[in-house]
């Protein structure tokens, strides 16, 4: 039977902080009383069921800033109804994974009435979150106090407070005790070991945890490429005949690590339930807007906006304006090979070790520019994406990784190929991806990591002097906590950092038969990246919210198909090589057939790997089938209990109509009477 929130008492008097809303500072009291209201009502009059207190109280205020910084926190059957709500899986006392439910908790493992530790604090933040996400308008035609702000049945009142500016920010609170012991055991000490994956999933979530999961795999699957390639660059230079089998290598290597990263995946996210969580209907997001209709599939009343407008934004701005950065892009890149001409010129004349080094500046500068470039376009992109007015999430990220992704890959490889196959010059190709490579890795790592950790340990003792500057007796450790939190930067995502892994992926695969140290400065970036990366997700911005992930998603795809661009990249290189090229002095159609030829067989060998390594391991495909299997018998039994049920219903039904008649026939008040 399922249990309800009605029937159970959800309140309990101890408080436990979870997550912090920040209102605007001259918010309006009938409003946060609405608010207030709408969070701790029950479930079934429309409200949260959840916990709910400011920061501080009436006299704490008199004397501090930040009043309108407010906790929310729930009790713990309220968490485990709503993990069953949200369709958590965990595992079972059988080794099975199952979607939790309430009515069955016994059998899970690890679960105890007396235990608080069943819902990690990062899945518990998470149902706070789905529980605010889901709180909707009734009857409300606005937000009280602001007119303005209009509702209609069904909206997110959370969304439309954040887009009303009445809510500032929703954040989940750091457990400093639980950071400090994952701090120990990933970051802190500079030694080479394995992450604990497991700690940070139950910690940030699953979506950071593959993330931390993929770079520290990527990495030791780029140690076997950096130890063969050493040697091909200490002593073979020049002699690209020798890089066929280092290429072929690398063509093979990129297509099996992606292989056997799937089949982990499935491994580690099917050990932590997603791979087996049901996939929710998706809300409209939070920006998307027009007129207001009903929606054909959910019947419920939601902005409907025409998709041929969709289109035609896409099409007569969004993609006009992507050819015009892209071609800005190549005009940049035209400048910089006339600083390279410049820079290599005055070395000719000169020749001086001043001017050697001095060759190297065109390159640093034009990666700095590509750095700028990026993230410039970036922000366009992302407004552009904005604008384009995508119903749902998922969309509005297809639509914006696709633009992002052709941007960088052209404003950072476009200069590669253009040295690689029209100025055919391969020392200078050496030179532009070592220095691209490089230059790009340390500004990531300042950019990202050391300068926001530098500002956030100016801010943390500007805190903490205001803090011991006090007088109030409140509890300073907390107040302290969530001020200093809420000035954090907000965590955006994974993004940013899969791209940079895509970019590294592109200067190590693209041109391995030219810069074969390539891979050995991505695994010695990496080795650092995953330090920076933790330190910047423990102590320089906002814990984010856990959301729940079964794979990489896209960027399985967008490093795939790299993949298949490096085989032709590299076989076209190797073909232009002077060595291959005298081995045909007098027919260039026979060269040209045969590395055409070549490379399709190249290709073949990836997509035959690909379709051999299967995507999910032997026992985890047989679990999945055995929960398929379970639950279609689970289904096929529902459905012979409603037959029989209905069966018992159409025969008492059929036998009543029967005495019926008969009583009529008799006129008999006395069998009426009886029969009702």
């Amino acid at each position: 039977m399922k249990v309800t929130l009605s029937a159970l008492d959800t309140h309990e008097s101890s408080f436990t902080p979870l997550v912090v809303i920040e209102l605007a500072q001259d918010v309006k009291e009938e409003t946060k009383e609405w608010l207030k209201n709408r969070i701790i009502t029950k479930k079934k009059d429309g409200g949260a069921q959840l916990s709910f207190r400011p920061l501080l109280n009436k006299y704490e205020k008199e004397t501090l800033e930040n009043q309108n910084l407010y906790l929310v926190g729930a009790s713990k059957i309220r968490l485990l109804l709503g993990a069953e709500a949200v369709g958590l899986v965990k595992e079972c006392s059988d080794n099975t994974m199952r979607a939790f439910t309430y009515g069955t908790r016994h059998s899970f493992r690890d679960f105890d009435d007396d235990n608080n530790d069943f819902l990690s604090m990062a899945e518990r933040q998470f149902i706070i979150k789905h529980e605010l996400e889901n709180l909707r308008a009734r009857d409300e035609k606005m937000i009280p106090g602001y007119p303005q702000a209009k509702l209609y049945p069904g909206k997110s009142l959370l969304r439309r407070l954040l887009t009303s500016g009445i809510v500032v920010q929703v954040f989940p609170l750091h457990d400093n005790e639980a950071l400090k012991k994952l701090e120990d055991t990933w970051y802190t000490r500079f030694t080479l070991k394995f992450q604990p994956i497991d700690r940070i999933r139950g910690y940030f979530g699953e979506t950071i945890a593959l993330y931390f999961g993929f770079l520290e795999y990527f990495t030791f699957a780029l140690i076997p490429m950096a130890i063969i390639g050493l040697p091909y660059y200490l002593f073979a230079w020049e002699d690209y005949d020798k890089y066929v089998i280092f290429a072929s290598f690398n063509l093979i290597w990129s297509t099996v690590i992606l292989e056997v990263w799937k089949r982990g995946c499935a491994s580690m996210t099917y050990r932590w339930g997603t791979l087996v969580m049901k996939r929710k209907f998706e809300e409209p997001r939070p920006g998307y807007h027009g007129v207001l209709g009903i929606n054909p599939v959910t019947g419920r009343e939601e902005p409907l906006y025409p998709s041929y407008k969709r289109q035609l934004r896409i099409y007569l701005v969004s993609l006009p304006f992507v050819c015009l950065c892209l071609y800005f892009s190549l005009f940049v890149m035209m400048i910089y090979f006339d600083m390279e001409a410049w820079a290599l010129g005055l070395h000719e004349d000169s020749g001086s070790e001043w001017t050697s080094i001095l060759l190297y500046v065109p390159s640093i500068i034009y990666a700095i520019v590509i750095e700028i470039m990026n993230r410039l376009y970036r922000y366009a992109a992302e407004f552009l994406t904005s604008w384009e007015n995508h119903r749902l999430e998922s969309a509005y990220q297809n639509h914006l990784i696709l633009k992002v992704l052709v941007f960088n890959f052209l404003n950072c490889f476009a200069s590669l190929f253009y040295i690689a196959f029209v100025l055919r010059d391969m020392k200078l190709l050496r030179q532009s991806l070592a220095t691209l490579l490089i230059t790009s890795q340390i500004l990531n790592q300042i950019v990202e990591s050391l300068l926001p950790y530098w500002l956030q340990k100016k801010h943390h003792v500007q805190v903490k002097k205001k803090v011991e500057a006090l007088k109030a007796d409140i509890d300073a450790t907390l107040y302290e906590q969530v001020v200093l939190e809420k000035e954090m930067g907000t965590y955006l995502g994974t993004f940013d950092d899969y791209l940079e892994l895509f970019l590294q992926f592109g200067y190590v695969s693209l041109f391995s038969c030219v810069y074969p140290l390539a891979a050995a400065f991505a695994v010695l970036n990496n080795l650092t990246e995953v330090n920076s990366d933790a330190l910047k997700m423990c102590r320089v911005l906002k814990r984010p919210f856990s959301e729940p992930s079964a794979s990489i998603g896209v960027w399985q795809l967008a490093f795939e198909t790299m993949s298949v661009i490096s085989v032709v990249t590299n076989c076209a290189l190797i073909g232009m090589s002077p060595q291959v090229n005298a081995l045909f002095p007098e027919s260039k159609t026979d060269l040209v057939l045969i590395v055409v030829a070549v490379e399709h067989m190249l290709l073949a060998l990836k997509f035959i790997l690909a379709f051999a390594i299967p995507d999910k391991p032997r026992h985890i495909q047989m679990k999945l089938a055995r929960l398929e299997f379970e639950s279609l018998e689970a289904l096929k039994q529902q459905s012979v209990d409603f037959d029989v049920f209905d069966s018992e219903i159409a025969s008492k039904s059929f036998f009543d109509y029967t005495l019926l008649l008969l009583c009529s026939e008799s006129h008999s008040k006395h069998h009426l009477m009886f029969l009702y």
